[in-house]
């Protein structure tokens, strides 16, 4: 099939793109896309699963009232939680009088769908910016529940205690490799029919990655532009040798369909897009800078200024700082 020429409007007509995001936050990065004129596989890469017991979290939500601060890191992190308030016939309001923390303005906005407002979100979307607005605020005479994906950085618990504040993390939730939509995926890319791979966590980078060998790999990386949230998971994709050509500035789901949106419109039908590196989405000369935007992954995540990292997106970013 003929592919269908680029307009100003929808300057991903005739390209394919593939989201690896889990299959409950990808609807709307799909529906930009779509909007811009690209077709969509869906590709989830992570499964957002139960934590391996209840039993820590439910122990601390019936001990909230010992607790000064609630901190959430991600909307998956909001979303279990509530699942366990229903189960233990607890309600938000219980929250009342804890002081709270939201990662950024999609975890807060999840929070407030339920009557909870963050006293805290950061300019700066991942744990050093939460830190940074903690500073000064948290004391040593604080305790701090910290519900949130098992497996996670522990920058930011290690942080924490320095300040003096006692901390109990608990897992809300895990992530396991998804599969779902593979052989429709293999056989995408075995045709070349596909244009651009996206990933929003490390976790999603390395669990598409370890789908393919590396020598099947090699046969498509060199067709395939690779789209990556930040600098932590484009270091991830480079451990599999997929170099990453497309970096959004701005950590927000806008931002992502914009920066492949810009990235397409300077290549060429019928081109390497490989060969067309530079510009806004070139990231090997070190991290963008973030501006504040409206969302963020939701452990995602989890934007955010020249640093080493960009928060998970609802999967860890399985890397100890």
């Amino acid at each position: 099939m003929a592919r269908v020429q680029p307009t100003e409007e929808r300057p991903l007509d005739g390209r394919t793109i593939v989201v690896t995001r889990a299959a409950a936050q990808a609807q709307r990065f799909t529906q930009l896309l779509e909007a811009a004129g690209a077709r969509v596989l869906e590709a989830p890469a992570i499964v957002i699963a139960p934590p391996p017991s209840w039993e820590p979290l439910d122990a601390a939500l019936a001990a909230l009232d010992t607790y000064t601060w609630v901190i959430f890191t991600s909307v998956n992190g909001v979303a279990m939680v509530d699942r366990r308030l229903a189960a233990r016939a607890l309600a938000w309001p219980a929250f009342a009088g804890r002081r709270v923390a939201a990662i950024g303005p999609a975890t807060a906005d999840a929070l407030a769908e339920h009557g909870v407002r963050a006293d805290l979100v950061p300019d700066e979307y991942r744990a050093e910016g939460l830190i940074e607005g903690l500073r000064g605020v948290v004391t040593p005479a604080d305790r701090v529940l910290l519900p949130r994906a098992a497996q996670t950085r522990d920058v930011l618990v290690t942080e924490l205690r320095r300040l003096g504040a006692q901390v109990n993390e608990v897992p809300a939730y895990a992530t396991r490799r998804g599969e779902a939509g593979t052989a429709r995926l293999r056989d995408a890319l075995a045709a070349g029919t596909i244009d651009a791979v996206t990933f929003t966590s490390s976790s999603t980078a390395r669990n598409f990655a370890e789908l393919f060998t590396e020598d099947e790999r090699r046969a498509w990386l060199s067709r395939v532009t690779v789209a990556s949230i930040g600098p932590i998971t484009a270091a991830t994709a480079a451990e599999y040798g997929m170099t990453t050509d497309v970096m959004p500035a701005e950590y927000t789901i806008p931002a992502r369909a914009k920066a492949l949106a810009d990235y397409f419109a300077r290549v060429p039908r019928g081109g390497n897009p490989r060969a067309k590196r530079g510009g806004r989405g070139e990231p090997s000369e070190g991290a963008p800078t973030y501006r504040r935007g409206r969302g963020e992954p939701s452990e995602g995540a989890p934007p955010h200024r020249r640093g080493r990292g960009e928060p998970p997106e609802g999967a860890p970013t399985q890397r100890r700082v």
